[in-house]
Order: structure tokens, then C-alpha cells, then sequence
């Protein structure tokens, strides 16, 4: 007998998922307010599922078998620290064994459904690349659909209303994001969305121009094109919060200011979120703008030591590693070091729930130049240069080797006015105080950077250049 192909939407059950993944009020009022042995009981429940799953796959047998490990030496998430993290790295080499889609997924292994076991149809996208080659990934549409409930669940917890008009500019192609941003918005939150993308797919000019003539209110994306959005705006006599009646930015702030991301904007509402292509929507800025609160039902997250991987005390920064506990079909997730740094918040919620909190991207650890001691993460300049009044909003850092092999950063700075020597000394003084070590810094005109960061054409502009390991 020949094993079912299920089609996408025999694979699941829409309503069923919608009542284990609540939206809107049931998410507020209820399972955000779980007491935290609730929400480890479920958690617990859904973990057990996944590990199931998971010894099935070829990639975890033998990440697991490889540290001594069988399925009876984890009964639970206490025991969940002795399994091994693993990140991008370990899935391109599983891609290099077995090209084209590598072993780290289960497409060809029967999964459990409503129509009997059966192989189920699979969602293929990539990473955008922006530490490497793009990476492989891969969706059940039960996966699929709970990835863009939790972000239409953040989006509608901060606000969203049925109606609103929302420009994203989230890029497409076989980049992950833009499609399932549109996803959420589209299946679960009844806005009215329009999908310009990067500026490569709709020039910034016309951008603007599509944000006055339909009214947004909204905008999602990266904060760095978004505030460039701003700029063209006015360059072209539209203005931000007048033309444009923006009331909320909600999409990935990282560490720009978001004081002056608002007053670009008119004094738009500011919401963060966080989450990465294979996990999904991990945490989302609350009503209470105090951290991201954690999707714990669907997500269970842990902060390691980015030197040791080990576990780091409460509250102290540290890689993201998530097990994402809904992900127990094609593509399991368990312990994926995300290399992006946060920390835990140890205060109470202001608005009595009882999820965690996180601080939101601190930076990238694999992005991080260690300058005579000194961790530098070049996405936490953005506030610190931001501080100058002549500041032009782009930066880059470039990372050198000199011939004695110490490491040196200079940080190229796009500024407005004269750049002379003199210029240069009060950013020089800034980031010295602030960072706790000397670096080099070069002032370029606004604009000059653009080649380089790709800021019209990425979704995530570069910010630093390792030139550390070349000829």
C-alpha cells in the first residue's frame, strides 16, 4: 500500500490550531496569565512530542548519538541542557552531505495526521544570507501556520485592529520573512496589507508615495530602512505623521533609538519583536513596553554563555537558544543557538502575566570583535552615534588584523557638514567612553556608505566587514 500525500490543508486542523495557539483576548486573559507550573505542564506535554519526532531525524541521531545520548537519558526540559546546541554551521554541513536539502529534516518520514500517517506537503524558503550562504528552510503548513499565528498574536498584542492599513516592507524572493509577515496579516488579524518589500523590489520614491495615497497607519519591518523611508518622505515633500498618518512602527528595532525612530515618524508607537528564520516568531514588545515577552506555549528559550555555551546566571546577557515546541513534524528545532545575544529580565510584569521577558537583540556573538579585551557588537553603536546632532543615521565597521595580529575596528560614520580632523575627535571621545576602548573612526558624507551596508537593497544592512581573515 502507497503512503498518502496529504494535501496542505488535510495536514492539520485550522480550528484546532487556533485553540492551541490562541489569539487576541484568549492569549491576553488566559494563557499569558498561566501560573508558571501551568504553562511548564504544557510546555512539558508539547516537549515530550517533539523529542519523539526528533529521534526520527537522520541529523539529530547523530548529533545526539555522537555525545553518548539515547532517548531514555531526556525525560523532560530538566534534562534538556545535555543535549548540544547547534546552529547554521552544523546544518550547511548536513546540506554538504546530502545535497540539495540535507538530512536535518524529516520530509520523507511518515508523520502522524487527521487522514492517517502520510507524507506531508513541505514549504521551502531560505535565510537571507547575511552571515553566509543562504540556508535551507523548511515548513510542514502545520508548522507554517502556527509560525504566523504567534507573529499575528504579537502584532494584534500590540495593538493591531481590523482595518488598519499596513505597509510592510519585509523583502520576498525566497527570503523567509516577507512571506510569512504576510501570512500572519493576511489569515489572522483582518488588516489591509500592502507589500512593497525592500527597495529593490519597490523603489523608496514609490514607497512613500503608495503610504500617503492608501493611508498607512502601520508599518512593519527593520528599523534601518524604515527610518530611511522617513528621509525619502521628506526629500520629497511628504511629510511623516501628516502625509502619512503613521500611529505604530512594529517590526525588528535591534538597537537603534527609538525615540528618534518615533519623532521621524511623527511620534509613531514603537514595538520591537524578535525571531529568526528557522524558529519563527520568538517574543514581541507588549502594551507595557517593558522587554519582549516570551511565546512560551510555542517557544521554550534558554540564554547560554557565547564563549562556554553554557548556561549564564538570570539576567545576564547571552546567545538566544530556542527549542521551538511546535515544530514536531518536518523540521524539529531543538536547542538552535540563533547567535543573537540577550538577556533575561528579572523584574515582574506590569501587567500581571506571567510569561518571561527578554531584553530584546543585543547583537550578533558571530559578529562580535574582541578589540584588546573589549566585546564590541557593531549594531550597539547605532544609540551611541545617534547622540551627535550631525550624525547622518549610517554607519559601518570594519575589523583589521595588524601585522603583531591585534585586532582593530574602525567605524566608518556618515555625518553631515564639514569632516575635518577636528570632527572626528568628538566621535573618537564618544565611542571610547562608551565602548571602553579606542577606535578608529573615518567620517564619510550621508549617502556615501549606501554600496556597502546595501541599505536600499537589504532588509538587514551590513554593519561590519571582517576583513580580519583575508590575504
Amino acid at each position: 500500500m502507497s503512503t498518502p500525500h496529504l494535501t496542505y490543508f488535510e495536514s492539520f486542523d485550522p480550528r484546532a490550531l487556533l485553540a492551541e495557539y490562541p489569539l487576541g483576548d484568549a492569549f491576553t486573559k488566559r494563557l499569558a496569565r498561566l501560573s508558571r507550573d501551568e504553562l511548564r505542564a504544557l510546555q512539558e506535554g508539547r516537549f515530550a512530542r517533539l523529542m519523539k519526532r526528533a529521534w526520527q531525524i537522520p541529523f539529530y541521531q547523530r548529533l545526539w548519538t555522537e555525545k553518548g545520548l539515547a532517548p531514555s537519558d531526556i525525560r523532560g526540559l530538566d534534562d534538556i541542557a545535555r543535549l548540544p546546541t547547534f546552529g547554521k554551521q552544523e546544518i550547511m554541513e548536513s546540506v554538504a552531505q546530502r545535497p540539495p536539502l540535507g538530512d536535518f529534516h524529516g520530509a520523507e518520514i511518515p508523520i502522524p495526521g487527521p487522514a492517517g500517517a502520510g507524507l506531508w506537503p513541505m514549504v521551502l524558503h531560505t535565510t537571507s544570507g547575511t552571515t553566509g550562504r543562504p540556508q535551507p528552510l523548511l515548513f510542514s503548513p502545520k508548522s507554517r501556520e502556527v509560525q504566523s499565528l504567534l507573529l499575528a498574536r504579537i502584532y494584534r498584542m500590540q495593538g493591531l485592529a481590523p482595518g488598519e492599513v499596513v505597509h510592510s516592507v519585509y523583502g520576498h524572493g525566497m527570503i523567509n520573512g516577507g512571506h510569512y509577515v504576510r501570512e500572519a496579516l493576511l489569515h489572522y488579524t483582518n488588516a489591509l496589507l500592502i507589500t512593497p518589500g525592500t527597495g529593490v523590489e519597490t523603489p523608496s520614491v514609490r514607497q512613500v508615495e503608495l503610504m500617503r495615497d492608501f493611508g498607512v497607519n502601520v508599518v512593519v519591518g527593520f528599523a534601518d530602512y524604515i527610518k530611511r523611508l522617513a528621509d525619502v518622505a521628506r526629500e520629497n515633500g511628504i511629510v511623516p505623521g501628516q502625509d502619512i498618518p503613521l500611529r505604530r512602527i512594529c517590526g525588528h528595532l535591534g538597537r537603534e533609538s527609538r525615540q528618534t525612530l518615533s519623532a521621524t515618524w511623527g511620534g509613531a508607537e514603537m514595538f520591537d519583536w524578535y525571531g529568526v528564520g528557522d524558529t519563527g516568531a520568538v517574543a514581541g514588545e507588549g502594551p507595557d513596553h517593558d522587554g519582549l515577552y516570551l511565546m512560551e506555549d510555542a517557544q521554550y528559550v534558554e540564554v547560554a554563555d557565547v564563549d562556554t555555551g553554557l548556561p549564564v546566571a538570570e539576567g545576564a546577557p547571552g546567545d538566544i537558544v530556542v527549542t521551538c515546541l511546535y515544530k514536531d513534524d518536518i523540521y524539529p528545532i531543538v536547542r538552535f543557538n540563533t547567535h543573537d545575544v540577550t538577556q533575561l529580565l528579572t523584574t515582574p510584569s506590569t501587567l500581571g502575566w506571567n510569561l518571561r521577558r527578554i531584553a530584546g537583540f543585543l547583537g550578533r556573538s558571530d559578529n562580535m570583535v574582541k578589540v584588546r579585551g573589549i566585546n564590541v557588537f557593531p549594531q550597539s553603536l547605532a544609540p551611541i552615534l545617534e547622540e551627535r546632532q550631525d550624525f547622518a543615521g549610517e554607519f559601518l565597521c570594519i575589523a583589521v588584523r595588524d601585522s603583531n595580529g591585534r585586532d582593530e575596528l574602525i567605524v566608518t560614520i556618515e555625518t553631515r557638514g564639514e569632516r575635518t580632523e577636528e570632527d572626528n575627535l568628538p566621535y573618537r571621545e564618544l565611542l571610547r567612553r562608551k565602548l571602553g576602548v579606542e577606535v578608529r573612526v573615518e567620517l564619510v558624507a550621508p549617502g556615501a556608505l549606501a554600496p556597502l551596508t546595501g541599505i536600499e537593497i537589504r532588509q538587514k544592512p551590513i554593519r561590519l566587514i571582517d576583513k580580519r581573515y583575508t590575504a
